[in-house]
């Protein structure tokens, strides 16, 4: 007798691939091959909320700039034209009810949403989940975040999202991602996250952790939010470093907020609205839009 079913039936699509020779590639980052389980980045983190979820992973299109992690917008811009086919890829094939994509900045997201929309099929993106989410937990929200780059692109993020108002900071740890020009391997996201890991001193946890109560302090932020994807594995370090120091206050994540949000908006029956993301032959029209 075949199982029953389950309700949610998502595609998850990661922002880019790295070829199998890249040197940027390790033991965190998304490999080429392998179970599904073992690649998504920070599977640990998700694995109870997709516990109930039919899912499939898709690695993303092959990073079309370069061999290293998507940082500037010149490679964002280029990493979201590669992703969207892959949205109206799994859009076509109807077997899923949302489509879910994983990485902080989110590229394609607007893009895949348009897509998706044709076919009655919600989207959700890493960011977007966490800023909308964060604005129901307190008044402003905070953002932690990895170096001076990303924290631009980033800011373009919240604005677009309209929630300029919302967020209080972005606070730059500066620790950057492994690419050309930073060779210094254990200074990166991914030398310090390995020692984090092995239960070492990390200096990125310990500035996370510092620019997180300035951020509460200074800023006047309720809510932590993470901005690039290679900072989400702060989410627990920093829940109890806070939580030892007295705040108690939410520190979400971007992969499980994106996968739970697009279970409610399959609860609720919905997807983006035709008048923000209208086809390409609309029934109807608008003589006027206002601000």
């Amino acid at each position: 007798m075949q199982p029953a079913p389950k309700k949610y039936r998502f595609a998850l699509i990661n922002a880019f691939v790295l070829p199998k020779d890249s040197p940027y590639i390790d033991e965190h980052h998304v490999p080429v091959e392998g179970p599904k389980e073992s690649r998504i980045m920070n599977f640990e983190s998700v694995k109870d909320v997709l516990a109930d979820v039919d899912w499939d992973f898709s690695p993303g299109a092959l990073a079309p700039y370069g061999n290293w992690p998507v940082l500037t917008r010149e490679e964002f811009g280029l990493a979201s034209s590669a992703r969207v086919p892959l949205v109206r890829a799994a859009c076509e094939t109807g077997k899923y009810n949302a489509i879910v994509l994983l990485g902080g900045g989110e590229p394609g997201f607007r893009e895949s949403t348009e897509v998706a929309r044709n076919y009655g099929i919600p989207v959700t993106a890493c960011g977007f989940a966490q800023m909308y989410l964060a604005t129901m937990l307190g008044n402003r929200f905070s953002v932690i975040d990895i170096d001076e780059v990303h924290n631009m692109f980033y800011y373009d993020l919240v604005v677009q999202h309209r929630l300029d108002q919302r967020c209080a900071s972005i606070r730059n740890i500066n620790f950057p991602l492994p690419r050309p020009g930073e060779e210094q391997a254990e200074h990166t996201t991914r030398g310090q996250r390995t020692k984090a890991l092995r239960g070492e001193h990390s200096e990125m946890v310990e500035a996370a952790v510092a620019e997180a109560v300035a951020a509460i302090e200074e800023d006047g932020a309720e809510v932590l939010t993470m901005g690039c994807s290679a900072t989400f594995w702060l989410q627990p370090f920093l829940k109890t470093r806070l939580a030892a120091l007295g705040w108690d206050i939410p520190v979400l994540e971007g992969y499980s907020a994106a996968i739970l949000l697009a279970k409610l908006f399959v609860d609720l029956g919905v997807t983006a609205s035709s008048l923000t993301y209208p086809p390409d032959h609309p029934k109807r029209w608008r003589r006027k839009k206002t601000f």
